[in-house]
């Protein structure tokens, strides 16, 4: 029996934040491009469905908003570690990968990243 695995992409989620250890990055909100790819088995919604059994992306995505831009951090590390958190926050998930990037963050660079997963143990 074929057992699909929904893959969910949010997409260039830009978003405004306190990023950084210098004094500007302190004082000053920057730019940030959020992307996170969420998989989950689908049988369970396609069959019924029913939200209950899918997960829900969009709430996913206001939580990684709010996240976001009511915090401050010191590291890309910590942003997207929190991000990947409210990713693997549902139970139906079984991977996920966050990527953070920063534009414009080093000279003569489009942007810099990190990006961190997790698997949930089946």
């Amino acid at each position: 029996m074929i057992k699909p695995e929904a893959q969910i992409h949010i997409k260039n989620l830009r978003l405004r934040t306190y990023i950084g250890f210098n004094e500007s990055e302190k004082q000053n909100k920057q730019d940030v491009v959020i992307n996170a790819w969420i998989h989950y088995p689908a049988s369970q919604a396609y069959d019924t469905d029913n939200v209950e059994n899918a997960v829900n992306y969009r709430t996913i995505c206001k939580e990684m908003i709010a996240h976001t831009e009511n915090n401050r951090f010191l590291l890309l590390e910590k942003l997207t570690a929190d991000l990947l958190e409210l990713c693997m926050s549902s139970n139906h998930v079984t991977f996920a990968k966050v990527e953070v990037a920063k534009p414009h963050a080093l000279r003569f660079a489009d942007s810099v990243s990190l990006t961190l997963s997790a698997t949930r143990d089946q």
